[in-house]
């Protein structure tokens, strides 16, 4: 009953509208989560202040993230309208008029940097990164093979630093870099790997979707998924037991209880992509996949019991 409520409110709002909620994907900002690294591991998740600036940059990203949606539906929307699933997005679709999608590509970056003023110059400067970032893969990096991929894995590493130069670090470890980055990049080449499986099996035409996919194919996106998978585990297994920053005066050590959770949400990534078929969309794992969210609020929670009431 309360679902079918639901439905009908979101089908009475005019349907450019939901178009345009749609295309800027307030689903996705599940990835800008990766502001809140720093703040966890600094051991500064319950001050309010700390929080809220975190808070406040979460939005300021998740407003510039949108407008990078928009750019990227727009700038694909003739090679979108070739592509099994993403024809039936809201511009290729038509649901969404083009002057609408400019406008919104516009003004939600003016409103996160003007947002981002009240908290630092230096939130300004990442999100300017990021934007620049996303402008250059939109329109020229994406077709780059490999290349894209780092620059997927790049937006993370900068949502990671958002989250730390809006408060006062002490404890955060540069490793921590290191396995976002790895992970962002062991995500970013599983998407790669699931839509061109979906290509080849709608039997679309690759070269009219996006020209990397000519650089792709699946020999090499699994020896690629190998490697980085190999190197995050491996990567975070250094943090938990080298990070002098980790301040647990019981017994450093205890970190490596962490490392159980993280190895088995990999496997689990890996399963989801080999044995389910799914990868495509990884915030959609993330919101199906049960398991996984499981893994990840065990590994959160038990980092906050040993940073927070052992440490």
């Amino acid at each position: 009953m309360e679902s079918a409520k639901s439905l009908s409110v979101w089908m009475a709002i005019p349907a450019s509208i939901r178009g345009l909620i749609r295309t800027m994907r307030p689903k996705q900002w599940a990835k800008n989560g990766f502001v809140f690294v720093a703040i966890l591991f600094d051991q500064q998740l319950f001050e309010p202040s700390a929080f809220l600036r975190v808070l406040g940059a979460f939005i300021a990203f998740s407003f510039t993230a949108s407008a990078v949606y928009l750019m990227n539906d727009l700038v694909d929307i003739e090679r979108d309208r070739e592509h099994p699933k993403k024809k039936h997005r809201p511009l290729p679709s038509g649901q969404l008029p083009i002057p609408m999608a400019q406008a919104a590509m516009i003004l939600l970056p003016l409103l996160a940097v003007g947002g981002a003023f009240f908290l630092n110059i230096e939130l300004v400067i990442v999100l300017a990164a990021y934007l620049a970032l996303q402008i250059a893969y939109s329109f020229y990096l994406k077709n780059v093979v490999i290349i894209d991929v780092f620059c997927i894995a790049a937006g993370f590493v900068l949502r990671t630093i958002a989250g730390i130069v809006v408060i006062t670090v002490t404890t955060f470890s540069s490793w921590l870099y290191v396995c976002v980055g790895l992970l962002a990049l062991f995500l970013a080449i599983g998407k790669r790997r699931q839509e061109l499986i979906l290509l080849q099996l709608s039997e679309a035409d690759i070269t009219k979707v996006r020209d990397t996919y000519k650089g792709y194919n699946l020999p090499l996106l699994d020896d690629m998924l190998r490697m980085v998978v190999t190197s995050a585990a491996v990567a975070y297994t250094l943090y938990a037991t080298e990070a002098e920053t980790i301040l647990i005066e019981a017994d450093p050590a205890l970190m490596l209880l962490t490392v159980p959770f993280v190895y088995y949400g990999l496997f689990r990534y890996m399963y989801v992509i080999h044995r389910l078929g799914k990868g495509g969309d990884p915030t959609e794992v993330l919101f199906e996949d049960r398991p996984l969210q499981v893994t990840i609020a065990s590994w959160v929670g038990v980092i906050i019991i040993l940073l927070y009431i052992v440490g």
